[in-house]
């Protein structure tokens, strides 16, 4: 499919199929997903791949009956790091030198720029940050799962802080920022044969 076609025919699912997403696939995109832009490079958030039933099962309890986390191949949940700071930089730039092979003192520049904007922020800021490139990477996983041919549901309708408890998610830093169910449509799933309703080119962009 193309870019256009595949995102006609992507739409958020209702009632996914039995059947399960190849590892392939699932590499695919995840490694896609991995890719997304994000602010400087520092990615602040990680992604929990959950395919166990029973973790669901629990999970179920917190998502107001949302039964797709359920019963979707696979559940993705993204996570934002709250421990925002001199270390998360620190650790990027230490990648940065490793991957480009420049001495860390030619990127000390760099570093304490990043930093001096990240100080700049409130602890609340640094947190609303984080979260707000969880969700650059959700776009990215959306519309390459799209050209997969991977039916998806993102969900923000979950109790976040359970899911950091059920997850323990606090003992590594990290909080709940949204949830996506991964799988393939239903035959019965309704939805699947509405047409999709966007505003139109000329009420959505403006040129200047």
């Amino acid at each position: 499919m193309s870019v256009i076609e595949a995102l006609n025919w992507r739409y958020a699912v209702r009632e996914f199929s039995n059947e399960k997403i190849s590892d392939e696939s699932l590499k695919t995109l995840l490694d896609a997903t991995r890719l997304a832009a994000t602010s400087y490079g520092l990615q602040p958030y990680r992604l929990m791949v959950i395919d166990d039933k029973e973790l669901r099962k629990k999970l179920l309890e917190f998502s107001f009956g949302q039964k797709k986390v359920l019963y979707c191949s696979h559940l993705v949940v993204f996570a934002a790091q709250t421990n925002i700071g001199d270390s998360l930089v620190d650790n990027y730039i230490r990648k940065v030198s490793n991957v480009r092979k420049i001495p860390i003192t030619e990127l000390r520049d760099y570093a304490d720029h990043i930093k001096a904007a990240l100080s700049n922020k409130s602890d609340k800021q640094k947190r609303e940050w984080a979260h707000q490139q969880a969700y650059i990477a959700l776009g990215t996983l959306l519309t390459s799962a799209a050209l997969l041919g991977i039916d998806t549901c993102p969900m923000g309708g979950i109790d976040a802080r359970a899911y950091d408890d059920t997850l323990n998610f606090k003992s590594i830093n990290l909080e709940t920022s949204m949830v996506c169910a991964l799988g393939v449509r239903a035959q019965q799933d309704k939805s699947a044969g509405l047409k999709k309703v966007r505003y139109d080119e000329s009420e959505m962009l403006v040129t200047i």
